[in-house]
């Protein structure tokens, strides 16, 4: 099958499943001589001569030598993942066994898949728009519950439909603008621009609602990195231990322990956050290691989504607090305060000492006491909501810049609109709308941009 770019007519091969040793390993080979391969290598039946989505078991052999005795499964162009023929083979999930039947693939006129290039022949021929491929790499990447409803939403086409809907709108239009134009001598109109007005108004809606879903999409696919700043003793590995519910970071009494960053991963209601145990920051030190290591602290911080500054309430005076937290204010980054060690202080005494403050997490990280409150506070200020992973969320930086030039495009037909500008020139501020649209679909694609976005799939896929 020779796709749109008029080459890719061979056929490839791989492993589909992950290397190494497991209770079976899939074989997939792709193109126009997949079952003549296979069917060379498949003495038990005629390949050709069954149908389409059938399964067949029996011995691979390449010349006499049996390779292993496997499941075969047949998916005919262009009902195939790809619009190819495809063949799946089942096998033992030997590395030995998996390398032995590739390289027989090979042998017999197949060559090695490139990352992603499976994926990428189900875009070129036609069986998935862009958005659609690169959601299949998001699905695969997924790690959360909102990351895989996210992508699988996205494989389904969700973003896809709003963004067909809108680009039918626009061709629907500028064909009864170009019909116009070849009119222009009679002065008629056959474009409603009242009706269109309305049209471009509500498609401003929906891709402000889009852009805006970015941050939300940003936070469900990446997570959000939390560096855990504070001086040395102020409880910052005992409170990585108690979120993770595990002994991961070594406690002492012994001020500056800690001198390497400690980084892990809390799920926290569906959203991914990497919390980044930091080396205690003081002035003072002679020590070269500690040095290093808050020379680190400083750089995670300045790096991290949100900062998380815990203090030794029984330590800290609330005037020091106050110009901590202004030095947070003038960089703009998002921060948290949480005021350790309660357990050693009496609840009035504590609040009477931070009087002035309203957004002190007061906790004991050695006695699990408002941990909740910190898991909640993190949430909140960054998510804001539980995130509606059914409706259609952008993940894509990709998308997102496009998008920004979608919205501006709608923008300048706005405006032609209003200023009654002539039919040719609403017509153009359409097509370059209609371009950045066909940028995010790939209906207007090049090469080396393909390249590079199915590079990032594994190979197999």
């Amino acid at each position: 099958m020779v796709n749109k770019f008029g080459g890719w007519n061979d056929t490839i091969v791989a492993l589909s499943t992950p290397p190494g040793v497991g209770a079976i390993g899939v074989i997939r080979l792709s193109g126009d001589i997949t079952f003549k391969i296979v069917d060379e290598l498949f003495p038990s039946k005629d390949l050709h001569g069954q149908s389409s989505h059938t399964i067949h078991v029996g011995l691979i052999k390449d010349g006499e030598e049996s390779i292993d005795e496997v499941v075969v499964s047949l998916f005919k162009a262009p009902k195939s993942y790809t619009g190819e023929d495809v063949i799946e083979i089942s096998c033992h999930g030997s590395p030995y066994i998996q390398q032995q039947l590739v390289q027989a693939c090979v042998r017999h006129g197949a060559r090695i898949a490139k990352p992603g290039e499976f994926t990428q022949r189900a875009f070129l021929n036609g069986k998935l728009d862009l958005t659609q491929a690169e959601a299949v790499a998001d699905l695969i990447a997924s790690n959360t519950a909102a990351s895989q409803k996210t992508a699988l939403n996205n494989i389904r086409g969700g973003f896809s439909s709003v963004l067909k809907k809108l680009r039918e709108q626009l061709i629907g239009f500028s064909a009864l603008i170009e019909l116009e134009l070849d009119f222009s001598q009679e002065d008629v109109e056959f474009a409603d621009r009242k009706q269109f007005y309305e049209i471009i108004q509500l498609a401003q809606i929906t891709t402000q609602h889009l852009l805006q879903s970015f941050q939300l999409g940003n936070v469900i696919k990446n997570g959000v990195s939390v560096a855990i700043i504070g001086k040395p003793n102020a409880g910052k590995s005992t409170l990585l231990n108690t979120l993770l519910n595990e002994n991961r970071a070594i406690v002492s009494e012994i001020a500056g322990t800690t001198r390497d960053t400690i980084e892990e991963v809390l799920n926290i209601k569906g959203i991914l956050f990497r919390l980044i145990d930091t080396a205690g920051i003081r002035e003072h030190s002679t020590d070269v290691i500690e040095l290093v290591g808050i020379e680190k602290s400083l750089e995670k911080m300045k790096s991290a989504d949100v900062v998380l500054y815990i203090f030794d309430v029984n330590q800290m005076d609330a005037y020091e607090l106050l110009t901590i937290s202004r030095q947070f204010e003038k960089t703009g980054k998002k921060y948290m305060l949480a005021g350790n060690k309660v357990d050693a202080i009496s609840d009035v005494a504590v609040k009477e000492k931070f009087a002035g403050f309203e957004n002190i997490i007061f906790i004991s990280a050695k006695n699990n006491e408002g941990i909740d409150a910190i898991e909640s506070n993190l949430f909140s200020s960054t998510v804001n909501e539980q995130p509606a992973t059914e409706s259609v969320v952008v993940t894509n930086a990709r998308h997102y810049e496009a998008l920004k030039q979608v919205h501006q495009s709608l923008s300048e037909i706005k405006a032609g609109l209003d200023n009654h500008i002539p039919g040719d020139l609403l017509a153009l501020d359409i097509r370059h709308c209609l371009h950045f649209i066909s940028e995010i679909t790939g209906d207007i694609s090049n090469e080396d941009v393909l390249d590079f976005i199915f590079s990032k799939f594994c190979i197999g896929k």
